[in-house]
C-alpha cells in the first residue's frame, strides 16, 4: 500500500478552502491501494496531521517518525490552493527528492498562477483572452489605466485565487479602492477588460490514454461576478451541464483539451471562460481546483456519471512528468 501525502494549508487567503479540499480527498481515497495522510504546510514548515496531532516532517527527505518508525511518502496529491503549490515552488522541492505529484510541474504552475503571463502565453498559442495590463505600482495615475482599458474592467491580484481581492470597477471613483484591495493580496495587479456573457467552468483531466473534458458548468450569480461569496457561500446558481447548445458545448470542450495539451497541464484542471457573442474567452486556468462540497469539479464528475474515487486513482496513477 502506498503512502499518499495530501498536501494542504499554506499561508495564503485560500488556506481554509484548501483544508476542506484535502479532507474531501482523504475521505474518498481508495483505501485498498492508498494510505492517505494530511500534510499541512504552514510558515514554510511541513507537518503530518494524525488524530489532530501535528508531527513535523523532515524536509531533507520528506519523511516523519510515527510510533518510533520512520515513514516515507510514495506520492503527493496536491490539494493546496495558492502558494507554494499553484505557483510551482513546492514542485521544485519534490522534484529534487524524486517524489511524484498529481499537479502540473513547477514551470507550468509558475506561468498559470501569474494571470498576466498566462494570458500572454494563451494568446500566443491562439486562444482568446480579454485585453489586460499589468500594474506593479500602487501610485500609478488612474487616468492612464482608463485610457488603456475602458470601463468597466476587473481589478485582480495577479497571483491569487478564489476571487480574493477581485473588484469589478464600473466607475472611475471605484478604482483607487479596488487597487488597494488587490495590492493587499499581491504585489502585482492585473486590469482586465470586463467581458459580458455566460461564465463557464470546464474540468479536464488525463485518464492515462486520452484527455477527457467533463460536462461544462454554467455559473449564474446576482453578484457583480463569481466572487468568493458566490463560490463558497451559496450566492450563485450552477448548472451542470451548462444550458448552452451542443455545438458551443463541444467547441468549449475541444478548446479545453487543446489548452490542456498546449499548456502541458497535468492532473485535474479547470479552465474558466466567459462566453461572449458565442466566443469562449479564457479568464483563468486553475491547476489545483477546489475539491470541496461546493466546488465545481465534483459536480462535473457526478454529472459525467464517473466515480470520483476512480478519478483520484487515475490522477495518482499518472503522476510522472
Amino acid at each position: 500500500m502506498e503512502n499518499i501525502a495530501i498536501v494542504t494549508g499554506g499561508d495564503s487567503s485560500e488556506h481554509d478552502i484548501s483544508l476542506k479540499s484535502a479532507n474531501n480527498i482523504k475521505a474518498i481515497l481508495d483505501d485498498s491501494k492508498y494510505k492517505g495522510f494530511l500534510v499541512l504546510i504552514k510558515e514554510n514548515n511541513l507537518y503530518v496531521v494524525i488524530n489532530k496531532n501535528k508531527i513535523e516532517i523532515d524536509k531533507s527527505d520528506f519523511s516523519f517518525i510515527y510510533q518510533k518508525r520512520k515513514k516515507y511518502f510514495n506520492k503527493v496529491f496536491m490539494a493546496l490552493h495558492g502558494p507554494p503549490a499553484e505557483n510551482g515552488v513546492l514542485q521544485k522541492y519534490l522534484d529534487k527528492l524524486n517524489i511524484e505529484y498529481s499537479a502540473c510541474n513547477s514551470e507550468v504552475s509558475e506561468v498559470t498562477f501569474n494571470k498576466y503571463e498566462c494570458n500572454k502565453k494563451l494568446k500566443k498559442l491562439g486562444f482568446l483572452c480579454s485585453k489586460s495590463i499589468l500594474i506593479n505600482n500602487k501610485n500609478i495615475n488612474t487616468e492612464n489605466i482608463i485610457e488603456k482599458i475602458p470601463l468597466p474592467f476587473f481589478v485582480k491580484p495577479n497571483t491569487c485565487g478564489s476571487s480574493f481581492g477581485v473588484s469589478k470597477v464600473k466607475f472611475k471613483k471605484q478604482l483607487k479602492k479596488a487597487l488597494d484591495t488587490a495590492f493587499n493580496h499581491s504585489n502585482e495587479v492585473i486590469i482586465e477588460k470586463a467581458l459580458s456573457g455566460i461564465e463557464i467552468g470546464s474540468g479536464v483531466f488525463f485518464d492515462g490514454k486520452k484527455i477527457i473534458a467533463l460536462p461544462l458548468t454554467e455559473i449564474k450569480t446576482k453578484n457583480d461576478f463569481f466572487d468568493f461569496a458566490a463560490k463558497y457561500n451559496g450566492e450563485s446558481e450552477e448548472y451542470t451541464p451548462a444550458r448552452i447548445n451542443n455545438e458551443i458545448t463541444q467547441s468549449i470542450k475541444n478548446t479545453s483539451i487543446e489548452v490542456y495539451k498546449k499548456m502541458k497541464l497535468k492532473g485535474i484542471c479547470r479552465i474558466d471562460y466567459i462566453l461572449e457573442n458565442h466566443k469562449p474567452y479564457i479568464i483563468e486556468i486553475n491547476t489545483i481546483p477546489g475539491f470541496t462540497n461546493e466546488s465545481i469539479i465534483p459536480q462535473q464528475i457526478q454529472a459525467a456519471n464517473l466515480d470520483f474515487k476512480e478519478i483520484i486513482n487515475l490522477c495518482l496513477a499518472n503522476t510522472k512528468n
